[in-house]
């Protein structure tokens, strides 16, 4: 069963993000309060936990943590990277999500890429907009409607 891990946000872009008991979805915006949320095809990104622990199985001098590679949303049980662009999922109760773009250009200035010497984010992060409003909090379920 795919749920959310944890829910991120940050007021800057450019930096790691930090988790939040709960995020608020706006159609054609974003997550409420978060420094990527805008009119845009990357409203919120996601990231597998299971990406996340294969970036940590290298590591011994840092443990890593949910919005370390400033994804929004960190997931478990669904490989995020493997979803088509187009395919809509529900999370939670309300909130429905349309995949946009799968992974992106590394930008080298990364506060993650500095301190690991690697992002995973460009190669297996999502990014989607929002279709349906609501919150989302760790825990929830993740289902693929399309």
């Amino acid at each position: 069963m795919a749920e959310v891990v944890a829910v991120n946000i940050s007021e800057k872009r450019g930096i790691k993000k930090h988790s939040v008991p709960t995020i608020t979805m706006v159609v054609d915006h974003g997550i409420a309060g978060d420094a990527h949320a805008a009119d845009w095809h990357r409203q919120v990104s996601l990231l597998a936990q299971e990406s996340v622990d294969k970036m940590q199985a290298g590591l011994t001098n840092i443990q890593l943590q949910p919005g370390d590679f400033a994804e929004n949303i960190t997931t478990i049980g669904i490989e995020v990277a493997k979803l088509p662009v187009g395919t809509k999922l529900r999370v939670g109760d309300t909130v429905e999500l349309e995949v946009t773009q799968i992974g992106k250009e590394c930008h080298l200035s990364c506060e993650i890429r500095k301190q690991v010497g690697d992002c995973v984010m460009p190669r297996e992060g999502i990014f989607t907009i929002v279709l349906t409003p609501g919150d989302i909090k760790p825990g929830d379920k993740i289902e693929v409607l399309a």
